[in-house]
C-alpha cells in the first residue's frame, strides 16, 4: 500500500478552501489547483483515517469522464499543466496523481443528484411514503430495483461537518433561477444515462450519482468538482446485482457498513478505521478505476 495523503500541503500556492476531500489553491485570477486527497468522508464527517490511493483513483476517474462526456456539457479542466503552476519538482511529483489545474468558476449552491435505482435514503422514504424526495413512484418496487426512469433529486450543498438537505425542484428554481434549474436537471439526466449505459458494458451499475456545476464569466453551465466517481456515486458489480438485496459497492460502503456497527453518533470526530477496512476500501476504489478504463 502507498502512503496516504491526508492533506495536500502545497507550500507554493495560497490555500483557498479545504473541503471534505479536496484542497483548493489559488493559481491566478482565472485558475485553481485542486488536489484530491485520500481523505474519506462518511455520513458527512471526515474520518481521521485516509485511504491509500483513493485520491489518485478519484482524480483519474473524473478525468476519464470529463473527456468522455465533454460533448454534453463543458467542464472545468484547464489547459494549464501542473508543471506551469508548481515549479518545485519534488512538490510536483508528490501531487502529480492527485492534482488538476481547473478554470475558476462560480459554483452553483446546489448538488444535482440523479437516481436510477431504489436504494439508501430513497428506499427508506419510498417505504414510508411511496416517493423519493417528493417524487411519487409506482407501487410495488423493492430494494435496489431499477426505476422506470432515472429521477432528478437536487439537494443543498452543506459545509464540512453539516448535512446536505434534499430539496424539491421548485425550491431549486427559487435558489438558482428556473431556466438554469431546468438546464441543470436536463444535463444531469443526460450525463447519468450516457455514463450508466457505458458502465454497464464494463460490468458496473451506476445506481445513483451527484454532479456539481458552475458558471463561467459568460454564464455558461460547466461541469465541475468530481464526476461519476466511487465517492460521488454508488457503483455496483453487475455480476452480484440482485433486486431485493443491497449489492456490494466499489466505494466507501465497506466503511459505512463498518461504521454502522460502531457506537458512534455520526458527529465529529469519527472513529479510526481498522487496517482491514482501510485496505479493502482502497482495493475497491482501484477496482472501479481498472474496470471503467480497461480497453476491451
Amino acid at each position: 500500500m502507498t502512503t496516504a495523503m491526508m492533506h495536500a500541503d502545497v507550500n507554493s500556492l495560497k490555500l483557498l478552501h479545504s473541503g471534505k476531500v479536496r484542497d483548493m489553491y489559488e493559481v491566478d485570477d482565472a485558475h485553481i489547483l485542486i488536489v484530491t486527497t485520500d481523505r474519506l468522508s462518511a455520513f458527512d464527517v471526515v474520518l481521521p483515517t485516509a485511504i491509500p490511493g483513493k485520491g489518485n483513483v478519484l482524480n483519474s476517474v473524473s478525468d476519464f469522464w470529463f473527456d468522455k462526456l465533454s460533448h454534453i456539457v463543458p467542464n472545468h479542466v484547464s489547459d494549464k499543466t501542473l508543471q506551469e503552476v508548481i515549479p518545485d519538482a519534488a512538490e510536483r511529483e508528490r501531487l502529480a496523481s492527485h492534482a488538476i489545474v481547473v478554470k475558476r468558476l462560480k459554483p452553483l449552491p446546489i448538488e444535482a443528484i440523479v437516481r436510477g435505482y431504489l436504494i439508501g435514503s430513497g428506499w427508506k422514504e419510498y417505504q414510508k411514503q411511496g416517493s423519493v424526495c417528493g417524487i411519487t413512484l409506482p407501487e410495488g418496487l423493492g430494494l435496489a430495483d431499477r426505476l422506470p426512469e432515472p429521477i432528478f433529486t437536487p439537494s443543498t450543498k452543506a459545509a464540512v461537518g453539516a448535512h446536505d438537505e434534499n430539496i424539491s425542484f421548485e425550491v431549486m428554481c427559487d435558489i438558482i433561477d428556473a431556466d438554469l434549474a431546468e438546464q441543470v436537471r436536463d444535463v444531469s439526466l443526460r450525463l447519468y444515462k450516457e455514463a450508466a449505459e457505458f458502465a454497464l458494458q464494463k460490468g458496473i451499475i451506476i445506481a445513483d450519482t451527484k454532479f456539481e456545476f458552475g458558471l463561467d464569466e459568460d454564464g455558461t453551465l460547466t461541469l465541475i468538482d468530481e464526476v461519476l466517481t466511487p465517492d460521488s456515486s454508488r457503483f455496483w458489480p453487475v455480476s452480484e446485482y440482485q433486486p431485493g438485496m443491497s449489492p456490494p459497492s466499489f466505494d466507501k460502503q465497506i466503511v459505512r457498513d463498518w461504521l454502522e456497527t460502531q457506537d458512534w453518533d455520526k458527529q465529529e470526530p469519527g472513529p479510526v478505521l481498522p487496517d482491514d477496512v482501510k485496505n479493502r476500501t482502497s482495493e475497491k476504489y482501484m477496482e472501479a478505476l481498472t474496470r471503467l478504463t480497461s480497453v476491451d
